[in-house]
């Protein structure tokens, strides 16, 4: 029963935090304060994760080639595939609900234990939309970026990895990754990762937003938002790739 009651609560949330904009101005000034939060303070991170993530995908696809009957550039074609489709918008997703929903539910769930939300609304701001819409609106445009970034590091990653093992030739690592090459592969995962931006920003600030009690809570609400927030990627990637790939 909770849980039924969470999800009402949250869709209401979402209901008033996209019908009650705040004046154009200051919604302008929060989302470039929030992009630069969000997206890019994140890049380190997703720059560090990505390398080493596609340089490992390529040293594994290499060394477990024992059938001579497999081209040479299957260890690119893989890369790539693997790359593209899962590892980057889902596992970089992952790691940014870890660190950028943490964040955002305890930055909005100390301004309610603090009382700077009440606050805000008894100023006649709506706090729902001067909070969470910037935050929401900026990780969606910004999170397809960070993913361009680093499926562009994972393939160098995998290309560097390949070189300095002497496992696969530049030439044949290359035409791997643009054998067969479907521009609906990268439509299919910045769309993945838009659904993701939007979940995780979304459900941690759902999350801070109702938070109850004092700093001890703060940090179980943001526990709770990383947990919430990855299962709904884990359950919605199942579902988006049933309607787009299959």
């Amino acid at each position: 029963m909770g849980i039924i009651q969470n999800i009402g609560k949250y869709f209401m949330m979402m209901y008033i935090v996209f019908s009650k904009p705040e004046k154009w101005r200051i919604f302008r000034r929060r989302f470039f304060e929030e992009m630069e939060i969000i997206g890019i303070k994140s890049i380190p991170i997703v720059a560090l994760m990505s390398a080493f993530m596609g340089a490992v995908i390529a040293l594994q696809t290499a060394s477990n080639m024992d059938n001579p009957l497999l081209p040479a550039y299957t260890v690119g074609f893989i890369t790539r595939s693997s790359t593209i489709l899962e590892f980057s918008p889902t596992i970089i997703s992952l790691i940014l609900a870890g660190k950028v929903g943490s964040n955002i539910a305890s930055e909005v769930g100390t301004m309610r234990v603090t009382e700077q939300i009440d606050a805000l609304e008894i100023m006649g701001v709506n706090s729902l939309s001067y909070l969470v819409l910037p935050k929401v609106t900026s990780a969606m445009i910004f999170f397809p970026i960070l993913i361009i970034f680093s499926i562009g590091l994972s393939l160098i990653g995998g290309w560097l990895s390949l070189q300095l093992s002497g496992l696969s030739s530049t030439e044949e690592y290359v035409y791997g990754i643009r054998f067969f090459f479907k521009g609906s592969d990268i439509i299919y995962a910045l769309g993945k990762t838009v659904v993701f931006a939007f979940l995780i920003t979304s459900i941690a600030s759902f999350k801070g937003y109702y938070t109850k009690g004092g700093a001890l809570d703060v940090g179980k609400s943001s526990t709770e938002a990383v947990v919430s927030a990855s299962v709904a990627i884990l359950i919605s990637n199942f579902f988006l790739t049933q309607m787009f790939l299959l």
